[in-house]
């Protein structure tokens, strides 16, 4: 057997909470999303200012080191170079078996190549030596040689090429640093590898993408503690919501519980008070009018008239319970003479005099606000024939540009509002009009009392309604 829907109560609790945590969530995962990003472009860019610093440092100091290797080399030709001549043949063997024994480090040598291409001297790489490399060029396209030559005869200046490592026998990035013997037409040159800077540059990177990975690891959990007290917060104020909407509804429904006892037991007391009386009493003029017509009794007739005009007060009774329950003329004629029967009645019933002030409406109020109006001057009424003595009441209705107002004057000794807290009239009235987004404002003094109560533009009807109310 499939479970029954849930009642529209309980989907809207959920789709509350769906929305609540979405308001919640989406803003605040956004919001971290963002700053995650925005850390983790600021760390990269930090980062790798600070490695392009570090291998810019790093690649100064090898070509520092370079120079200092070249300097070396320099003072060790010096004397021979410096005494020969362009064509000296010994000077220039002596020069190159000194610079062929200059080695350093495991990969570290002197070279030279005459400006034509040739190689004179490549320790290390022997199979180089006597043969021409002019277009020599590394796997990526740059030229060797010929740019070895180009700064020889400027001066003197670094290249950065891929060359053949003599320990592994594979292409590795190097810094040539390359002087020229002019006399010779000789280029004189050492490199230095910088394979380890690369390898230090991209430990570096890669611990900054690690800690980048771990800052997003840092914010997700943040962002997710965040979104679970989120949960928890709403989840909590959900069940707090509940729980007083739960005691707000007891109250009401208490309230309208009371309120319906009140009126029945005021319909109960007037049948029995009035209405019960009264049949009784034509019950016994009746019952009178037979005996008197069994037994030939001239003032059978008498009887008869007691009982008929008693059973007229009955009816006249049932009709002004029946207009307190829901006035007929409300429905039919309209708020205003709803209002102006009421005051009469009022005024006939407790000798108050009653003094009504109204505005054709022509029918513009909808049902909901003259219902809501004429119970509050029903209930004020109510309220100055029980508490106020007073001798006078002045009651006044009214549209304009906002709605409708209703007006009701006393001049009794008045009360304090927070007197009458508890009572069910003042709040019926507060209730009735709260409920069509309205306001119920009560001024209370030892001269007189003056409630008015506002209802909005919204319950008037447009003009070209069908209308019912008389002037």
């Amino acid at each position: 057997m499939a479970p029954s829907a849930p009642p529209n109560d309980q989907r809207q609790t959920v789709r509350y909470r769906r929305k609540f945590f979405l308001m919640a969530a989406v803003p605040l995962v956004l919001a971290m999303a963002a700053l995650a990003v925005l850390v983790a472009m600021q760390s990269r860019d930090l980062a790798e200012r600070e490695i392009a610093a570090l291998e810019t440092q790093l690649l100064n100091a090898k070509k520092e080191e370079l120079r200092n290797y070249i300097s070396i080399a320099r003072t060790a030709i010096g004397a021979t170079y410096g005494n020969a001549l362009p064509d000296d043949e010994t000077a220039k063997t002596e020069v190159a078996q000194t610079l062929a024994a200059m080695l350093y480090g495991q990969d570290g040598y002197f070279f030279v190549f005459d400006y034509d291409g040739k190689n004179l001297v490549a320790p290390r790489q022997t199979h180089l030596i006597n043969q021409n490399w002019l277009g020599l060029t590394d796997i990526e396209g740059t030229p060797i040689t010929s740019e070895f030559i180009r700064i020889a005869r400027s001066g003197g200046g670094y290249h950065t090429h891929l060359w053949w490592k003599p320990t592994t026998g594979e292409q590795a990035e190097m810094v040539t640093f390359v002087i020229g013997l002019q006399d010779w037409r000789w280029a004189l040159g050492t490199g230095i590898f910088i394979d380890d800077i690369r390898d230090t540059v991209a430990a570096a990177r890669a611990g900054v993408e690690e800690r980048i990975q771990r800052n997003f690891l840092y914010i997700g959990g943040i962002t997710a503690l965040a979104l679970l007290l989120v949960f928890i917060s709403g989840l909590w104020i959900n069940l707090r919501e509940r729980s007083l909407a739960d005691a707000e509804l007891k109250r009401l429904t208490q309230r309208i519980i009371d309120t319906q006892e009140e009126e029945r037991g005021r319909v109960a007391r007037e049948l029995h008070d009035g209405i019960s009386q009264i049949l009784v009493s034509v019950r016994y003029a009746l019952d009178l009018a037979r005996r008197r017509v069994a037994t030939g009794d001239a003032r059978a007739g008498e009887s008869l008239d007691k009982g008929i005009g008693s059973l007229t007060t009955a009816i006249q009774e049932v009709r002004r319970i029946s207009r307190d329950l829901r006035p007929g003329t409300l429905d039919d004629l309209g708020l205003g003479p709803a209002l102006k029967t009421l005051t009469d009645e009022f005024s006939d019933r407790t000798g108050i005099t009653s003094e009504l002030e109204t505005v054709v409406f022509r029918n513009r109020l909808d049902e909901d606000a003259k219902t809501a109006l004429f119970r509050v001057a029903q209930e004020a009424l109510t309220n100055i024939e029980r508490h106020s003595g007073a001798s006078h009441v002045a009651m006044r209705v009214w549209g304009h540009k906002t709605g409708a107002t209703l007006r009701i004057q006393d001049n009794g000794h008045g009360f304090q509002p927070t007197e009458k807290r508890g009572g069910l009239g003042l709040r019926n009235m507060q209730e009735r009009v709260e409920q069509l987004d309205g306001t119920l404002r009560v001024l209370s003094s030892e001269s007189g009392t003056v409630i008015e109560a506002e209802v909005p533009l919204t319950h008037l009807l447009r003009p070209n309604a069908n209308t019912k109310e008389t002037a």
